[in-house]
């Protein structure tokens, strides 16, 4: 059964792109939002000496991604607002993807039947912005790849891929907010 959503708006793009900072933005201007499923679960696992992280147990990681990401959508629809989401379902499929993992077929499954707004944004790398932190390991040119994959992905699944562009945060919002009223 496919289940849209057309006004959950996803934002997305490798690690340290911005995205967190463009949905703080929206928050501070009245729009819900969303916030990112990986990052929650690798506090979590940290907080209660877990290893379902990206580094340790990367199954039980993605397995937890899916199944949180899914939860997520669930819990925010029907949006009867624009409703921003930082990362989307297909995020998880890129996890699995770069992590080497072989049981795509179940995240493509929730991919076909959790459907988004048709324009999904990108934060495309962006050096000059870019940090790593206790949670954010990966380095530039993993930040890279994971950007095109997630581009790649987000296309398959039948969306359309904006790039948002490098500028300011409230810049940022400007470009989303022009784009979401087409």
């Amino acid at each position: 059964m496919k289940i849209e959503s057309p006004n959950l708006v996803v934002i997305t793009g490798g690690p340290g792109a911005g995205k967190t900072t463009m949905l703080g933005e929206l928050e501070r201007r009245g729009f819900n939002c969303v916030p990112e499923i990986a990052r929650q679960i690798i506090q979590e696992q940290a907080r209660s000496g877990g290893n379902a992280l990206p580094w340790a147990d990367t199954d039980r990681y993605c397995r937890l991604m899916l199944e949180r990401s899914v939860a997520s959508f669930q819990e925010n629809h029907p949006a009867y607002t624009l409703t921003f989401c930082d990362r989307g379902i297909p995020d998880a499929l890129c996890a699995a993807r770069l992590l080497g993992l072989t049981w795509e077929r179940e995240i493509l499954a929730a991919c076909r039947s959790y459907r988004y707004a048709t324009r999904v944004f990108l934060a495309p790398p962006w050096r000059e912005i870019y940090e790593t932190d206790k949670e954010r390991k990966q380095t530039y040119e993993e930040a890279v790849r994971t950007s095109v994959l997630l581009a790649q992905i987000y296309q398959d699944c039948g969306y359309e891929v904006v790039e948002i562009p490098r500028v300011s945060p409230a810049r940022r919002v400007e470009f989303l907010l022009e784009q979401v009223a087409v």
